[in-house]
């Protein structure tokens, strides 16, 4: 196990999520590696891992805009899946299109090596004091 991924949890070794960090626009970027295992009767990436995909993209944007002291946990994932995804590098990018001071709304999309769209999805976030 590498350095960059010792502290992941374990959900997000699996996905193979790497963070890259905020892009010029300030959406954050976040990388996945989907693996042959993901792959459903037709060959493609079965919507329960891109789900997660999401789920893990909008979470971990957020976290990285609150202060050490608070996490989220999501409260509803509402998912579009757009076109097939193959294996490989699916990149996502995540934005914060809402904050109160205990919700939070993050929008994320997931994009194939090729460019395409894959999926995107809305995640209603309710911000927790950490435990």
């Amino acid at each position: 196990m590498s350095d960059a991924t010792a502290n992941l949890p374990p959900g997000a070794r699996l996905l193979g999520r790497e963070w890259l960090g905020f892009d010029e626009s300030g959406q954050a970027l976040i990388r996945f590696q989907a693996q042959v295992a993901f792959t459903n009767r037709h060959g493609t990436i079965q919507g329960g891992f891109l789900a997660a995909m999401l789920d893990s993209a909008t979470g971990i944007c957020a976290l990285a805009k609150l202060s050490p002291g608070l996490i989220v946990v999501t409260r509803s994932l509402d998912t579009r899946f757009l076109k097939p995804a193959a294996v490989g590098i699916i990149t996502a990018r995540a934005r914060v299109i809402e904050r109160t001071e205990r919700d939070m709304v993050v929008q994320a999309e997931l994009i194939d090596a090729a460019g395409i769209t894959v999926a995107d999805a809305v995640a209603r976030l309710r911000i927790l004091a950490k435990a």
